[in-house]
């Protein structure tokens, strides 16, 4: 149950980094979409990325779709989909398999069951979020026809900022990084365009508690803001509120979006702002002290493929996770009037 995102449109992820497959389960997809399968497989070359600052781990990451559409169309029906793990080299963790691995989840799922998969991180690989980006490709698909989208950049590279880093700056900072055996956080940014007003379902479903969560369920993430988010605790209430105003033909506009499109936990009919803060990749490739399974203490050198920072690999990932937050909230809300 823990393993689901969204009420009405809803996935359920499965899968291990180097198990046979991942995949999921869309539930509540409504029938007659005729899916462009190009922009699915789009999505999820930009999740892989590639390049030298990214991890050598090289899948054909083809979906297959199981259940749920028929000759290219939705059916109404659960969208049943894998993605099959091909590349997988599971001797790298070997080494690995009595020891915590710093700042990794080794130790809380050793912890929790008893047991954990070594292999890549197992359920807690970034790479299980996968299936999020088939998801939210639809859901993108689907919010197109609205004119509703999502897109982000990335602000943030360790101390470097940039109101957009290009992807060769991107990969000349990484490189760096890499050559002194290291990795490092980043900040992105994200807006959700043309967002209908009245989503959102206070008290405890509000619209930002939900993309949060959302964000905060990606590897990595350690900060999540809207609006003005830490800035307004700086603000004075003056030059903080958004004003009401006429839009000149008889209806009502909003001056500014400090709110971030959002207030009271539903939307206003503003473009949603937000921004994600990722930690460093933990799987350095400097010495470092740890302890096995036994509390004995060792050193430990990771090796094996890895990133040196979650951009710009995760920029679809976030997109996904706000598209589907978006998608359900918007069915949601066909729920709460009777016109």
């Amino acid at each position: 149950m823990f393993n689901t995102i969204g009420h009405i449109f809803s996935l359920t992820t499965f899968g291990e980094s180097h198990g046979a497959a991942v995949g999921g389960v869309i539930d509540g997809c409504p029938a007659g979409l005729d899916i462009d399968f190009e922009f699915i497989k789009s999505e999820l070359r930009r999740r892989s990325c590639g390049g030298k600052a990214t991890s050598s781990r090289k899948e054909s990451d083809e979906v297959e779709f199981l259940s749920g559409v028929a000759d290219g169309v939705t059916l109404g029906t659960p969208i049943a989909f894998m993605v099959r793990n091909t590349d997988c080299k599971s001797s790298d963790y070997d080494t690995l398999k009595n020891i915590f691995r710093p700042s990794h989840a080794d130790y809380t799922y050793f912890v929790k069951y008893g047991v954990r998969d070594y292999r890549g991180g197992g359920r807690a690989s970034g790479r299980i979020l996968l299936p999020c980006v088939v998801a939210g490709a639809i859901a993108k698909q689907i919010l197109a026809l609205s004119g509703v989208s999502v897109s982000t950049n990335v602000t943030r590279i360790g101390e470097r900022c940039s109101q957009c880093f290009s992807l060769s700056e991107i990969e000349e900072i990484l490189l760096d990084v890499g050559a002194a055996g290291d990795t490092v956080g980043a900040e992105v940014s994200g807006v959700i365009h043309n967002v209908p007003q009245g989503i959102g379902e206070p008290v405890f479903h509000k619209f930002q508690a939900e993309l949060a969560s959302a964000m905060f369920s990606i590897n990595a993430v350690k900060g999540f803001e809207y609006g003005e988010g830490f800035r307004a605790a700086s603000m004075r209430g003056t030059e903080c509120n958004d004003v009401f105003i006429s839009n000149g033909d008889g209806g009502i506009d909003i001056a500014t979006n400090h709110s971030g499109g959002i207030q009271g936990g539903i939307t206003n009919g503003k473009d949603v702002t937000f921004k994600v803060a990722f930690k460093p990749i933990p799987s350095v490739m400097t010495e470092q002290d740890t302890v096995n399974t036994s509390g004995e203490s060792v050193k430990i050198k990771i090796g094996g493929r890895h990133d040196i920072c979650v951009v710009p690999r995760v920029l679809p990932i976030v997109e996904a996770m706000a598209a589907m937050v978006t998608l359900d909230f918007i069915m949601l809300k066909r729920t709460n009037r009777i016109v």
